[in-house]
């Protein structure tokens, strides 16, 4: 009986150690982020009269202004921002707002280039002490002057997106571009993003490296189309790369051809996040919303504890909610080392003509 009673006793304090050490594996991975919106202001929308404005990145130059990147094409006819965008750049004493139209940051250069047509989705990062600017660009079979006279997606100037980043000393510029993607299509027509590399988001590792997510779009369904699209990691030891590309997909969800796009992904308190847009298909509608994902080491993905963010709602300072149609593109702005604002590409109806915008709302996360 006592030999009995001295292993129930060892057994308890081994299950007690057991659960102990669970609890210490499952906190390696730092914190779980709770995110939310706060009120948004009126000064907080930029748009440009004639322009339909898509996303926006912002960054805090040496001249204590607040520089945003944003893409921008012609109104009319429609959304054909995929032959006729080009990432432009505004200025404001505030993150958010009002941002004022400065230049054009990276203008057409001509059919030759591989994004001489078309530059677009643009994130900014400063990386010491240098400026790196990724973005979409791609080139195809239209002329540089005019716009088409109707709404059309344009699969040439699509399938030849392509990845790039330009470097500069000041957010002002001028800004060096590269005769050759960061991250190209890869060469074998199995793989993930043999049709397609596009949408880039990076950060710095603890370890001084740069992890990229991006969209992929493969062939492995009938093109022009192409597909599924997914999101493909890769690492550098510089911001130029080169990139090398991992096999594992992030934000994958079984059954789903296209289930996420425009990962926002940064490292704080020993974890991986990602602010991600999600897309799911209810009755037969693509339906949008604002999800959180993390990683203990940036290629292995899950939803987080607090995965739901927002399904396209803001309030305003006014109190009036408002749900749009669009509220994508996220990209969170730091400052002192706190996630301050969240810069989202949203848009209305107005007449039947699709109104586009950039909207700065300021972030509210608490920590478990």
């Amino acid at each position: 009986m006592k030999y009995i009673k001295i292993l129930v006793i060892s057994l308890l304090i081994l299950q007690s150690c057991a659960q102990k050490s669970k609890k210490s594996a499952a906190n390696v991975g730092g914190n779980d982020f709770k995110i939310e919106f706060g009120k948004v202001a009126k000064k907080s929308v930029f748009s440009e009269e004639g322009m339909s404005i898509w996303g926006g990145s912002l960054v805090k130059g040496e001249d204590n202004l607040y520089h945003m990147f944003y893409s921008r094409w012609p109104k009319a006819p429609g959304w054909i921002w995929v032959s006729h965008s080009e990432i432009a750049h505004a200025v404001s004493d505030s993150p958010f707002g009002p941002f004022k139209f400065k230049d054009v940051a990276l203008k057409v250069r001509g059919a030759e280039y591989w994004d001489g047509l078309c530059t677009h989705n643009p994130t900014i990062h400063k990386f010491n002490g240098k400026y790196y600017l990724y973005y979409m660009g791609n080139t195809g079979d239209l002329k540089i002057e005019g716009t088409p006279e109707k709404e059309e997606l344009n699969w040439v100037h699509r399938n030849n997106q392509r990845i790039g980043v330009a470097v500069a000393d000041s957010p002002s510029g001028p800004w060096k571009r590269f005769d050759k993607p960061v991250v190209d299509v890869s060469k074998d027509d199995n793989a993930h993003d043999a049709l397609v590399t596009s949408n880039p988001s990076v950060c710095q590792t603890p370890e001084g490296k740069y992890l990229i997510v991006y969209k992929g779009v493969g062939k492995k369904f009938p093109l022009p189309n192409g597909g599924p699209v997914v999101h493909c990691v890769a690492i550098a030891d510089s911001p130029t790369g080169p990139f090398v590309k991992r096999e594992k997909l992030a934000f994958e969800i079984k059954g789903e051809r296209f289930p996420a796009e425009d990962p926002y992904i940064w490292f704080q308190d020993g974890k991986y996040r990602a602010i991600v847009k999600r897309i799911k298909e209810i009755d037969k509608k693509r339906v949008f919303s604002l999800v959180q994902y993390e990683s203990k080491n940036g290629f292995d993905w899950v939803p987080s504890k607090y995965h739901e963010i927002s399904e396209r709602k803001v309030q305003w300072e006014d109190g009036r909610v408002q749900q749009f149609t669009h509220l994508e593109r996220p990209q969170v702005f730091f400052e002192n080392g706190k996630a301050v604002a969240l810069l989202c590409a949203a848009d209305t109806i107005v007449n039947k003509v699709r109104n586009s915008f950039n909207i700065q709302i300021p972030l509210i996360i608490t920590k478990d």
